[in-house]
Order: structure tokens, then sequence, then C-alpha cells
């Protein structure tokens, strides 16, 4: 296939609701509700061409797990997500696990791997779990699959728990998090 006819291809979203299926022993989770303030630049949009996401914290091991699907919006090589999206999609689910799992953070250093070229129109999922805690550090890692499993990309992130002075200044424009 030429690269006119891969930037031609159609990249409807999932229909309506995929993505949103939660599944056993998990629950949905708004990555980071705010009264009066901006959504997540990533997430916020659920009606987005660049990418669409859902995420889900089971409570037992404290993993998040994310739906994601990557459309035209998310482009860099020709018919394919942009690493940046990638990154973007690894980072905010490793800071989302924190934060779901009442670790509020702010990511001090992200590592990114990239395993395979990821094709738009792409619905995978993204794994993430917390590490190891340390004091107010955070290691954090993430991997981005498609439906067979296959590894596209994975994260390692040094997070840091917000002190006082930070949650305070969050506190004050944040909604109440399910925690």
């Amino acid at each position: 296939m030429g690269l006119a006819q891969i930037e031609k291809q159609d990249f409807t979203p999932p229909l309506e609701g995929v993505l949103e299926v939660c599944p056993e022993n998990f629950r949905f989770v708004d990555p980071f509700p705010t009264e009066g303030a901006l959504p997540s630049y990533l997430s916020g949009d659920p009606k987005s061409q660049a990418v669409r996401v859902c995420y889900f914290f089971r409570e037992s091991d404290q993993f998040l797990l994310a739906k994601a699907w990557f459309g035209p919006g998310a482009k860099g090589p020709p018919g394919h997500a942009h690493g940046g999206a990638m990154a973007a999609l690894l980072d905010e689910s490793m800071g989302v696990c924190a934060w779901q799992a009442g670790v509020p953070v702010l990511a001090a250093k992200i590592e990114v791997s990239y395993r395979r070229s990821l094709p738009l129109g792409s619905v995978v999922k993204v794994e993430a779990w917390i590490e190891s805690i340390v004091g107010r550090k955070l290691s954090i890692k993430s991997r981005l699959l498609g439906a067979d499993g296959e590894l596209y990309s994975e994260g390692e992130g040094l997070f840091l728990e917000l002190n006082e002075e930070q949650k305070d200044a969050f506190d004050s424009y944040r909604e109440e998090v399910p925690f």
C-alpha cells in the first residue's frame, strides 16, 4: 500500500460504548476530575480525533487498565500514531494509577521504549502499576498493548508525591477524587 492510500484510510472511531465497557473487578475512573478547570488535553475530550481513552482501576492490587483508540489526529509517520501521543498516554496512565491509589503525584522523569509502530485506528489497552514507593518517590511502569497482546511501547517513570503546599494548591480547585 502506497503513502497516498495509507493517508486516505478510514480511521473510524470505535462504536460508542466500546471503550467504556468496564472489566470485571475494576471500576471506571475519571482520571482528573476538576471543577472549573480545563480537562486533561489527552483524555478530556470523548470526541477527540487524536486519542480517546477510558480508565479502569482495580483496588485489590492497585492496577490501572485503560482502553484507548488512536485516531487521525494522533498521526505521526504515514498511517501510524505519533510517538509523542503514545508517550502521553503512558505518562497519563502512570499518573492516574498513583492518584487512584491515593498518592497524588507529578512526574519527575519518564522513559519510553518503542517496540513497534502503532497503526492509526487501533484500539489498544494500557496497563500501569506502582513498582515501588520509597519516601515521596514512586517508581511506576506501564505498557501499551495491541488487542492481540502485542507490545507497542512501554514506559517507566519516577513520580514524586505532592508536598503539603502542592496538595493544598490542587485541593483548592479539584473536586473530590474517589480513591
